[in-house]
């Protein structure tokens, strides 16, 4: 699979596509020559992020309003990855994390974020390989995280969502791979987007250091997709901590994990 926009067909999906990483990635692939269908709740922002890419780029760019936490939304979506209209790339981007512990969680809550988070990706994956395989030709990346690899987020199920995101990202890419497909887990650390904020989530005392920026996230993903990457962790200083993840003794993680926003403090016991 060529990610280089070598017919007029060549399109990508991006789900989650009007804020953060996922306009990131609509960004660039609108400037590298890709003809775009962007999937987002907001039909507004859907819109408005349509019109600044075909004023700028002069490409096709459709729009999908659909909430993806839905089995309906889901379906919109799928209908359109089963389309006479190939994909050529999906970038399953969309997700939430809940700014409250497991113990102060509602069921309600904790559905929505797996809906979104793993059922949705299960689904948009599973309907955008099927034509893929057939043609020998496509891949997709799954938005995922570094806070995947470790409960660093101590109450939080956001972690346990992503780790199934690139769990099942590595497993399904070596099943696709013999089909000239490629599936990739993208995990990035923190990222200056609207994630954050839109949670609820307080970040103002993480160092400078720690953040990246949404594009050089996505240069980076793409590179590694071309090299036939499984998983892609952007930046060296969130490799270090993979391995870091990856290989530290739990009693350690538990230790030094710094994202306290699933903790319940004392007052709340």
């Amino acid at each position: 699979m060529t990610l280089e926009s070598t017919t007029p067909e060549r399109r990508a999906l991006v789900t989650g596509a009007t804020s953060g990483i996922g306009a990131a990635f609509v960004r660039r692939l609108a400037a590298d020559g890709w003809h775009l269908v962007l999937v987002a709740r907001d039909a507004d922002r859907l819109a408005g992020m349509a019109e600044e890419l075909r004023t700028r780029h002069s490409h096709d760019v459709e729009t999908l309003s659909a909430d993806l936490s839905t089995d309906d939304g889901c379906a919109i979506v799928e209908q359109r990855l089963a389309s006479d209209s190939p994909i050529h790339l999906v970038v399953n981007n969309a997700g939430i994390s809940l700014n409250k512990p497991f113990l102060r969680s509602t069921a309600e809550d904790e559905a929505r974020l797996l809906r979104l988070n793993v059922h949705a990706v299960m689904r948009l994956t599973l309907a955008a390989l099927r034509p893929m395989t057939e043609r020998r030709d496509g891949a997709v990346i799954n938005v995922s995280s570094v806070a995947g690899f470790g409960a660093v987020m101590p109450g939080s199920t956001y972690s346990a969502s992503k780790a199934w995101v690139t769990n099942f990202s590595e497993s399904v890419g070596q099943s696709a791979r013999p089909f000239g497909v490629r599936v990739m887990a993208l995990c990035p650390g923190y990222t200056r987007t609207e994630f954050h904020e839109r949670a609820g989530i307080n970040m103002s005392k993480t160092p400078e250091w720690m953040w990246l920026q949404a594009e050089d996230v996505v240069d980076e993903a793409l590179r590694d997709l071309r090299k036939g990457k499984l998983v892609s962790v952007p930046a060296w200083k969130y490799k270090v901590a993979v391995a870091g993840l990856r290989h530290a003794p739990r009693r350690l993680l538990e230790v030094v994990s710094r994202d306290t926003r699933g903790r319940i403090g004392r007052e709340e016991r």
